[in-house]
């Protein structure tokens, strides 16, 4: 007797077709409106347009606090997933729901309540101004509200991998006199450095784009606290369309090249731990 293999999903046309035609309507499509429109500009003008002073400083502030947010959020993901796979204590399940708040709540009202945090007369600004501290209309509050947005996805990302990994491991480790670093650094650390590397991935790609939360706590002054969305939407503002879908082109295009370096190294680092 022969058995028949059923797909429980269609077959692959069906499923091919509708992936593309999802990705070119909701994505592709879109990025395509974008270029032509930037296109309407000579490269002259485009370049004088993305590469003026205001915006390459807001390009750095963008990349840059994006950047530490996600590296902060690697080491604190860690941490809180490693406690809440490998630790029982009260209220474990409270905190575990917690970690997903940000997806939930408005980016905006996550602004507003960091910049009401850490102002002067603020519950945690009270203390921190006199020692010179500013977390509000700082680039110091745009890397702790991008660090908020950022943070379930590498604890998310990292958590599932924790579980996964077998405990004797560890005790073999042990057994054999590696230290507590060593047995991190040499046993554990290179099984779940891809799911850093996804969770850092997604961190950081929407630290780029985020917007509601940064406004209301940045200040938003030239060459000082001004990200790159907030020029772009200035830009909108002043009507000047051509001008803001060309600033709209240079921060996906170096975000994907960004992304693409990093999904290689995670590759990468998958093949070495297989």
């Amino acid at each position: 007797m022969t058995t028949l293999s059923r797909r429980v999903l269609p077959g692959l046309p069906l499923s091919l077709g509708y992936s593309v035609f999802y990705l070119s309507v909701l994505v592709l499509l879109p990025l395509a409106a974008c270029l032509l429109k930037a296109a309407s500009l000579s490269p002259a003008e485009f370049w004088a347009v993305v590469w003026t002073e205001r915006a390459r400083a807001a390009y750095a502030l963008t990349f840059g606090a994006a950047l530490t947010a996600a590296l902060l959020n690697v080491v604190f993901g860690l941490i809180v997933a490693w406690s809440l796979v490998r630790y029982e204590f009260p209220l474990k399940r409270l905190v575990d729901s917690l970690v997903d708040l940000p997806f939930a709540l408005p980016t905006a009202v996550a602004g507003l309540v960091y910049a009401s945090l850490y102002v002067p007369d603020g519950w945690l600004g009270q203390f921190l101004s006199p020692l010179g501290i500013d977390g509000a209309y700082s680039r110091l509050g745009i890397v702790l509200v991008l660090t908020f947005t950022g943070f379930p996805f590498v604890v998310r990302t990292v958590q599932p991998v924790l579980q996964d990994l077998d405990g004797e491991v560890e005790e073999a480790a042990h057994i054999l006199g590696a230290t507590r670093w060593q047995t991190f650094v040499r046993v554990l650390f290179p099984s779940i450095l891809p799911a850093l590397l996804t969770g850092f991935t997604l961190a950081f790609a929407r630290a780029v784009g985020e917007y509601g939360s940064v406004v209301f706590i940045a200040g938003n002054r030239p060459f000082l606290t001004e990200i790159a969305p907030v020029l772009f939407v200035a830009r909108l503002e002043e009507f000047a369309y051509s001008e803001e879908t060309a600033i709209a082109v240079v921060l996906p295009t170096v975000s994907f090249a960004l992304l693409v370096i990093i999904n290689l190294l995670e590759r990468r680092s998958r093949r070495h731990d297989g």
